[in-house]
């Protein structure tokens, strides 16, 4: 049986302060916090060891275009369908 998600691996979010970024799949993530450092922005989870596993229903891993990631509450992101296709280019290209 497929678990439920919110959110899925792919698809651009927008934070409530209206920066943009790429929901990560659990393989990208894991290569994202090698390379990257934490964001820590407003809406994120901060408590230690609570986020080795994201569920994508509460916790959803983010990388954003400023180069940092982060495992955002849920209810801090809103779907973004209006992103330039050079904008997601820019960010998968750096994640990459």
């Amino acid at each position: 049986m497929e678990r439920k998600r919110l959110f899925e691996p792919g698809e651009m979010v927008a934070t409530f302060t209206g920066e943009i970024g790429i929901v990560l799949s659990m393989e990208e993530l894991e290569k994202v916090a090698s390379r990257f450092k934490e964001g820590r922005r407003p809406g994120h989870f901060f408590s230690p060891g609570c986020c080795s596993n994201p569920d994508y229903i509460t916790q959803i891993p983010v990388f954003f275009e400023d180069g940092t990631f982060d495992v955002m509450r849920s209810m801090n992101l809103r779907r973004k369908t209006d992103v330039p296709d050079g904008k997601r280019a820019d960010i998968e290209r750096m994640m990459g």
